[in-house]
């Protein structure tokens, strides 16, 4: 018997920028042109049906006067589009229009079409280049720093996917003045518990200039999608493949993305986000990780956007609590959570973990109380 060793070592960058800014549609032309992509002239863009008439399509027109070739592909909007059948008809879509690996993805719109065409992008022609134009203030949230690209399934949510880079993003804040009101309180789900992981300051800012936020002041705006994207970064710098640290982002996600597909989607991803940090809150309360205090006042803040912190009626709790242990936390069959720290801080219960094993009667007491 013999061994041969294929002997395969690289060194990868997968640097990119986010740039930041009001109607930057004329900036991605400009870049593709100036060579972001190197030679690449044939792009598919992939969005949702909200998001066509307002965005894509002028983007498409744009592209195709500086000599592109550029195709279309567009998708039903909602999370329930976020599957595996999604994304094979806009790649059987996608070849019979002669894509091939001479191509690039754009994907315009939030964060389900951001992870669904970068998951596509990762394993279309075994991976092309894509670059995300975020159109929603929970893309630029959630969706902007990271690389974590997925579908869902019946069984779980966003555990089949890879993670794959852009090579950059455009976070366009006058895109979220076109937003209906729910769905920019949905994007101030994830911002909220950014603050709540990492930055007293933000938290306080954004209890003092909310109103400012919500009617699209620049200095607030600005601020809120600067310091989103440093939170993500400083946590997605140190652990790229979540092996530890990066577990923090899913703060509140435990019981929020149950709720989510139990819900049936009828709640936005922030909606349920936002329940799921009331819970989280209050589980931090009862082991004592932050004060009663502390609490509300995360509580009142989601409150204040508009967002729930009490689980509806029609959502099922013993359904919800079975759903709990689809959470890719779970380990060894053992429900796993993170767990605020006061405000601004989680609790790193030993080196590198930072999510603690939670008996099922506590959960469950938990969300009975919700």
């Amino acid at each position: 018997m013999s061994v041969f060793n294929v002997e395969l070592k690289k060194v990868v960058d997968d640097s990119y920028d986010i740039e930041m800014g009001y109607r930057l549609e004329d900036q991605l032309v400009e870049d593709l042109e100036t060579g972001l992509l190197g030679k690449i002239r044939k792009f598919a863009v992939i969005t949702d049906s909200n998001v066509l008439d307002l965005y894509a399509k002028p983007i498409s027109e744009k592209l195709s006067k500086a000599g592109f070739k550029v195709e279309l592909f567009v998708f039903p909007a909602g999370e329930k589009s976020k599957t595996r059948q999604t994304k094979a008809k806009i790649e059987d879509a996608m070849l019979e229009k002669g894509f091939r690996r001479d191509c690039a993805v754009i994907a315009i719109g939030g964060g389900v079409v951001t992870d669904l065409a970068g998951f596509l992008a990762g394993t279309y022609g075994r991976g092309v280049p894509f670059i995300n134009y975020a159109t929603t203030l929970l893309a630029a949230a959630d969706a902007s720093v990271g690389g974590k690209t997925a579908v869902d399934t019946p069984l779980a949510t966003n555990l089949i996917g890879l993670f794959n880079q852009p090579r950059k993003v455009y976070i366009d804040i006058a895109a979220w003045k076109t937003l209906p009101k729910r769905q920019m309180a949905s994007g101030m789900a994830e911002t909220i518990k950014h603050a709540c992981l990492a930055s007293r300051e933000m938290f306080e800012f954004i209890e003092e200039n909310l109103d400012d936020i919500m009617s699209f002041q620049k200095f607030a705006c600005e601020y809120i999608a600067e310091n989103n994207c440093k939170i993500k970064y400083d946590v997605v710098m140190k652990d790229e493949r979540e092996s530890g640290l990066r577990e923090v982002l899913n703060l509140g996600h435990t019981v929020g993305r149950a709720i989510e597909t139990v819900s049936d989607y009828r709640l936005l991803h922030g909606e349920a986000l936002s329940i799921g940090m009331a819970a989280m809150v209050l589980l931090s309360a009862r082991l004592g990780y932050m004060s009663e205090e502390e609490a509300e006042r995360v509580t009142k803040l989601y409150a204040r956007v508009g967002l729930p912190t009490r689980i509806p009626d029609y959502i099922d709790r013993e359904a919800l609590v079975k759903k709990l242990y689809t959470d890719k936390k779970v380990r060894d069959g053992k429900l796993r959570f993170v767990i605020e720290k006061g405000i601004g801080d989680v609790v790193e219960f030993a080196p590198n973990v930072y999510a603690k094993p939670i008996e099922e009667s506590l959960a469950r007491e938990i969300i009975m109380e919700l």
